[in-house]
């Protein structure tokens, strides 16, 4: 007897609860693995990167102040090389973990969706490639600056760790500011957020990013504050023009579709 074509358990695509684990733990699997290769090349890379982030350290020393970095025990140094390492390599396997991100969340999304998403991503990551390089801009400053509060005659040792984890801290911080402004434009896209409104928040948006700015930098820094809160106040303004575009757009098609059916449109309290 000939036997009877199987059917497909899931025609619908669903997938219940152990299977999005299964799914999880294989895109986590993945990613782990991405990193553990990226740390290879962050291992041999890691020496260039803390010469680079130890610069303003070298600066003082040219300054006449007794400047040195000190490891507190004797894992110290490898302990440290260790942290670069894995920080480069999470940015170096960055395109694979955030593909498995997207790929975990894409089957539950939209045609038009995954399009924003996309945008989003493509945005995201050179906003806070560049952030991350905004805040390594500032480093030698605010160094110099926190320097300056301790006298002359002390000498200035610094714990390699506490060192590298303001550092990072720092970059992490502005490279994730940097990119809100591409959140702001998503969510405009996939209908949370007007255009309108985001404008008509300038004045609260421009606080709360010389807030970040302050925060981020020391206070009595002036110059480093207005070097970061600058280019996030010109992103803000930009993402709020690409937004009140978008809208006109949708709203034109919405009006041309209502006007069909004899209808007119409804005006939002942004636009009144």
């Amino acid at each position: 007897m000939a036997r009877e074509p199987r059917t497909k358990r899931n025609p619908e695509g669903k997938m219940s609860l152990g299977d999005h684990l299964v799914e999880f733990r294989k895109r986590l699997m993945y990613s782990a693995l991405a990193i553990v290769v990226a740390l290879v090349a962050g291992w041999f890379l890691s020496d260039g990167v803390w010469d680079m982030l130890r610069v303003p350290i070298g600066q003082l020393g040219d300054q006449g102040r007794e400047a040195v970095i000190a490891y507190g025990d004797i894992t110290g140094a490898f302990d440290t090389k260790v942290q670069i390492s894995l920080f480069i390599a999470v940015l170096i396997a960055s395109p694979v973990w955030l593909y498995q991100i997207w790929a975990f969340l894409a089957p539950g999304l939209t045609k038009r969706e995954k399009l924003y998403g996309v945008g989003f991503l493509a945005a995201a990551v050179p906003l806070f490639l560049g952030g991350a390089f905004a805040g390594w801009m500032v480093l030698p400053n605010i160094v110099r600056l926190l320097a300056s509060f301790q006298p002359e005659q002390d000498a200035f040792f610094l714990d390699a760790r506490k060192y590298l984890d303001f550092a990072i801290k720092l970059l992490l911080a502005v490279g994730v500011g940097f990119v809100l402004p591409a959140l702001l434009v998503m969510l405009n896209f996939i209908g949370v957020l007007r255009g309108m409104s985001i404008l008509k928040s300038w004045r609260v948006a421009i606080l709360c990013i010389i807030l970040f700015a302050g925060i981020t930098t020391p206070a009595a820094d002036l110059m480093s504050m207005f070097l970061l809160a600058g280019p996030m106040i010109l992103l803000y303004f930009a993402a709020a023009g690409i937004a009140i575009l978008h809208d006109r757009r949708v709203d034109k098609r919405r009006a041309a579709e209502l006007d069909e059916y004899g209808l007119e449109p409804v005006s939002t309290k942004d636009e009144e």
